[in-house]
C-alpha cells in the first residue's frame, strides 16, 4: 500500500470513528423512551378492544379564565386546573379522607398525582383501577410488580403502560402514604349494570371515555361490555361521584352467577373459593371484586390469559383464568360488577 492510500484510509477510519463517537454522545444525551407496551411472547394476542377502552387526543387550547362548577359543590375550578395541571381537583373534599400528597398533588418531575387518573376518592374509570379499599399489601405488591417488569399491557398503548414509570417513579413512603389512604375509602359500586341487547354507539373521547354517538344509533351489544358516564360534563370536568353505565349483554349476570359460584363443572375455580362470599375480598392476596367496573376487571383475567400480567400472586389465577372463553369472560365481569361491594 502506498503513502497516500495509507492516508486516505486513515482519514475515513478517523472519520469513521468520529460518527460513531458523536452517534454514542447523541444516544447518551437522548435515551430512548422505555416501552410499556405487550412484549413479543404474548401467550394470547387475539385480544377483543372493549376492555381496553381508547381515548382521542386532546388538543390544547388557550385557557380563558373561565370557572367551572358541578351540582352540590362550591368549588370552583379553571379548564387548566382541571385537565393540564400536575394535581388533582377535589370537589367534594368533605366526602373522603384528607389525601396524601402522591394522591392529590403528585411530585413535580417524578409523577402526575394518583386521583387524575383514579379520581381523588379511588374509584377510577373503565380504563384505569378502582382503588378503594383494597389491602395496603396488595396495592404496594401491585406497584412492585410494575417496578420490576412483571407487569404490561396486552395491547399497544393500553392505560397501564402509563401507569408503569408511575409506579417506578413512587418511592416507598409516598407509595405507602397512598396505599393507606385509598384503603381507607369504603368500596362503592362503579357502574350501574344494565342488561340489553342493543347499546347507543359509541366513540372514544378524551380521557379514554367513551362517548355516545348524539344521534342517538345504536347497534348489537354482541360480545361486549359498553360502559359510559351517566353525566358526560360531569364525567370530562372529573367529579369522581358521577359514575357510569354499564351495557352487558342480556342473561350475562346469571351465566357469570353460575360460573363464579360452581366453576362450571371444573371449568374454572369458583371466584369465591379465593375471593369469598360475595367477592368481597380474603386477606391481602384476594382482592374485592364485588361491585367493580366490568371493563377493568375483564381487563385484569385477559392480561393474566395473555402472560403479561406476571407478578407475585399471577401463577394462583393463571390457572383460573386458562379455559375461559370470551363468552365467559364477560359473563363473570358483568355479575362482579352488578354486586354490592
Amino acid at each position: 500500500m502506498n503513502q497516500r492510500s495509507l492516508l486516505s484510509l486513515c482519514a475515513v477510519s478517523a472519520s469513521g470513528l468520529l460518527l460513531a463517537v458523536s452517534y454514542l454522545a447523541h444516544a447518551q444525551q437522548t435515551p430512548a423512551k422505555p416501552n410499556y407496551d405487550p412484549p413479543a411472547n404474548l401467550v394470547r394476542t387475539d385480544i377483543p378492544g372493549w376492555p381496553y377502552p381508547k381515548g382521542v387526543h386532546e388538543v390544547d387550547k388557550p385557557d380563558d379564565g373561565k370557572l367551572f362548577q358541578v351540582p352540590g359543590s362550591t368549588k370552583s375550578f379553571t379548564d387548566t386546573q382541571i385537565n393540564r395541571n400536575t394535581s388533582t381537583i377535589d370537589w367534594f373534599p368533605e366526602k373522603h379522607p384528607t389525601p396524601p400528597a402522591p394522591v392529590i398533588s403528585g411530585k413535580e418531575g417524578a409523577y402526575r398525582a394518583c386521583g387524575l387518573c383514579h379520581l381523588i376518592d379511588g374509584r377510577g374509570k373503565p380504563d384505569t383501577a378502582d382503588l378503594q379499599g383494597l389491602p395496603v399489601a396488595y396495592f404496594l405488591q401491585q406497584l412492585a410488580d410494575m417496578k420490576d417488569d412483571k407487569r404490561h399491557a396486552s395491547v399497544p398503548h393500553a392505560s397501564l403502560a402509563d401507569m408503569i414509570p408511575v409506579a417506578k417513579a413512587l418511592d416507598e413512603a409516598d407509595a405507602k402514604l397512598a396505599a393507606e389512604y385509598f384503603h381507607s375509602i369504603p368500596a362503592t359500586q362503579s357502574s350501574r349494570v344494565v342488561e340489553t341487547d342493543t347499546v347507543p354507539v359509541t366513540h372514544p373521547g378524551p380521557h379514554n371515555v367513551q362517548l355516545v354517538d348524539p344521534s342517538g344509533a345504536k347497534e348489537p351489544i354482541g360480545l361486549r361490555i359498553i360502559e359510559v358516564p351517566v353525566d358526560l360534563n360531569r364525567t370530562m370536568l372529573r367529579d369522581a361521584t358521577s359514575g357510569f353505565i354499564a351495557y352487558v349483554p342480556t342473561g350475562s349476570i346469571k351465566r357469570g352467577e353460575q360460573l363464579a359460584k360452581t366453576g362450571n363443572a371444573g371449568k374454572t375455580l369458583p371466584c369465591t373459593t379465593c375471593h369469598g362470599d360475595g367477592l368481597k375480598g380474603v386477606g391481602d392476596m384476594f382482592p374485592p371484586l364485588a361491585g367493580r367496573s366490568p371493563t377493568a376487571t375483564a381487563r385484569q383475567l385477559y392480561d393474566f390469559k395473555s402472560g403479561t400480567r406476571d407478578g407475585r400472586y399471577a401463577a394462583i389465577m393463571k390457572p383460573v383464568v386458562a379455559r375461559l372463553t370470551d363468552q365467559d369472560i364477560v359473563d363473570l365481569t358483568a355479575y362482579i360488577g352488578s354486586l354490592q361491594p
